[in-house]
Parts: C-alpha cells; structure tokens; sequence
C-alpha cells in the first residue's frame, strides 16, 4: 500500500483539521497534533509538520494539501520523492487574465445544511470591476460582506447554483455514493448549465477549486455527460487563481447561509456551522426537541457528530 507524507507548516495544518473534523479521530499518537480518517484513508498530522497519508486514497488526499508542500513517497519499497507533483491538468501562469468558467463548493465539512456548488463565467473586461467590488476567496469574508457582494456580482455574471440538501445527501450516501462524487456531479451540471447560458460566448478554459486529483475527479464523472470545453484546469486554492472561482465561493457561501437561517428558523434556535461541540450539543437540543428522525432533514448523517449528539442526548435525558 503506498503511503504518502507532507511536510507542511502550523497553519496548513490547522486548515487540515478543519477540513477533515467531521471524521476526525480520538486516537492521537504521540507527537501528533490530529488523526482523521476519511473515505479510505487514515491521516496522521504531526508537530514536526509532517502529516501522513495511508490507504487506497491515500495520494488523493494528499493531492489536496501538495501545493507549497514538500512530499515524499513513503512506500515500503522506495523512499523516493513523491509522485504527487503538478499534473496536466494545473492552469497556466496567466489563468487570472483569461475569461474562465470557475466552480466552487461550499458546505462539505459542515455537519448542519447542504453542499452549495456554484459555476460561474467571467469574461476577461470583468475582471477589473468584480475585484473592485471585493471579489475574493469566501473563507476570508464574513457574512454581512458576503450578502453585499453577492447582491452585486449575481446581476453582473452568467452563474449557475445547486444545492444538494440534507434528505437528498443522505440519500445518496446510504447507496455508497461518496461526498466526492456528490461534488464532482453538482460540479459538472453547474457547469453545464452555465456552458448552455453563454452558448454564444468562446470562454478560454474551465477552472475547477480541486478537491480531488484530476484522475479521481473524472472518474467519477465516467458514467456521466461530461461538460463540452477546454481546456479544464483543476487546482487548489483556484479561487486565489482567477475572480470566478472567487465570485463562485461568494454565490455558493451566500447560498449556504440563507440555507442555514431557514435551518435555524425551522429548528426554532441558531443553528451552528462546522463540525466541533457547539454542534453536538445542537444536534442533541434538535433529538430532544423534535426526535431522532429530524436529523436527516437538517445534517449529514454519517459524520461522527451523529453519534456524538445521541450519546450526549441520552445522557442528558438519564437524568431526569
């Protein structure tokens, strides 16, 4: 089994345990900072700043965190430098001055609400006024700013958005289908449709915010019709790259959380985002208030927060 290993600074590794701390682990090593085990994969994070990746997935994940990141193949016949390098599919140094149909998600690491997926399409005369609006990575906006720029920018840019929400997720997960493929399909029909609204435009490219490694990704779109432009470019971090993606992660956060205040007005109290204790507790208060079976209408069920929530909701009501 080939195994891979990052070395990484404090930061990358905090933004890892956010992202993963829905299938985050109790059993930490010694040394270690976290220990998650996503879909075929066990991930092990280190003080030292190395962070290993072990199983069948092992090279996707690692795919994910490999830019800026110095790697190495940990396999037990080779200690050679690792194969995750820049693939075919990387944009060109001047992607942030083409006009690019980017994609974005939002709401895979949350327990609470939906997964938001949003394509957008901008032309190259936009790019100036789309960052003269605040155009920039979701993650490093709040939401008042969020509303504010999107309210703007959806009047400006050919989009499309889809919501995969909670009953549907769960749905699909019972059946085997991974979170990765869910993304990989809502990406490719928002594409899609945005392809159709600007059929009389020559766009110069795609580009897709990767969250899996350019085989994987279209793997899992081969039973599917596949969106018809070139060329593709998947990257991390893509909406640093070019304002459609970054345009694409404000619709889809917008989305996200107009989403989560209907959440939170049918539960009748603030819904919390992430994956951490508040939102145990919540999902406890949600089992308390309205059953076990509400659940599926408001969470991914098979993150560990489900089980987490029933222990704390069963120990509360032993008391009484």
């Amino acid at each position: 089994m080939s195994n891979v290993v990052l070395l990484v600074s404090t930061g990358k590794i905090e933004d890892m345990k956010k992202h993963y701390s829905a299938h985050l682990s109790d059993k930490i090593p010694p040394g270690g900072i976290f220990a998650a085990k996503p879909s075929n994969c066990t991930i092990t994070a280190y003080k030292s700043g190395k962070v290993l990746f072990q199983g069948p997935a092992s090279e996707a994940e690692a795919g994910k965190w490999a830019s800026g990141a110095q790697a190495k193949d940990t396999d037990k016949k080779t200690t050679k430098k690792s194969s995750v390098k820049t693939h075919n599919y990387s944009p060109p140094a001047n992607i942030g001055t083409l006009s690019i149909v980017g994609s974005d998600e939002v709401g895979t690491g949350d327990y609470f609400g939906p997964i938001t997926v949003v394509a957008v399409y901008t032309q190259k005369e936009h790019i100036p006024l789309l960052k003269e609006l605040g155009v920039k990575d979701s993650k490093n906006l709040n939401d008042v700013q969020i509303a504010q720029i999107a309210s703007q920018i959806k009047h400006i840019v050919p989009f499309s958005l889809l919501t995969c929400d909670n009953p549907k997720y769960n749905r699909l997960q019972a059946k085997g289908m991974s979170q990765g493929k869910m993304k990989a399909l809502l990406h490719n029909q928002a594409i899609k449709h945005v392809l159709g609204k600007i059929a009389h435009e020559n766009p110069e490219g795609v580009l897709i915010d990767q969250f899996a490694q350019p085989e994987v990704f279209f793997n899992y779109l081969k039973d599917q019709e596949l969106f018809q432009a070139k060329p593709v470019y998947l990257s991390t971090k893509a909406e640093g790259l070019h304002v459609a993606v970054a345009a694409a992660s404000i619709l889809a956060r917008y989305a996200f959380v107009k989403h989560f205040e209907k959440l939170s007005e049918n539960a009748g109290f603030t819904i919390p985002k992430g994956a951490g204790p508040a939102v145990d507790q919540a999902a406890a208060r949600l089992i308390h208030e309205q059953g076990f079976h509400a659940l599926n209408e408001y969470t991914k069920l098979h993150f560990a927060n489900t089980e987490k929530a029933k222990a704390i909701y069963k120990k509360k009501s032993a008391r009484f």
